[in-house]
């Protein structure tokens, strides 16, 4: 999966800049930063904080907010598939 070769590259990165790479509690800190910025993003689609390429700023964090989800996963071990696919099923049928 893309987002797991993502994932190490950054990792490698991090080793490079930091000495190491980011902990668990790093990367969902990364991810409530990113939560935060589509925040900001839903205030724009709202009318309150428009900007020019709002469009593809909302996608591109949205995806941001995606592959977060799938890292943290990751680091805890979690199928997110079968979780997802769980979920779903128990969302359902509460309807």
């Amino acid at each position: 999966m893309r987002a797991r070769v993502v994932r190490r590259k950054y990792a490698a990165f991090e080793e490079r800049r930091y000495g190491r790479s980011w902990s668990r509690e790093e990367l969902m800190l990364g991810f409530l930063g990113d939560v935060g910025d589509l925040a900001k993003l839903v205030q724009g689609k709202e009318g309150v904080r428009p900007r020019a390429d709002l469009d593809e700023a909302f996608a591109h964090e949205l995806a941001d907010c995606l592959w977060s989800v799938i890292v943290l996963a990751d680091a805890y071990e979690v199928d997110l598939e079968s979780a997802f696919v769980r979920t779903m099923g128990e969302m359902e049928g509460q309807l």
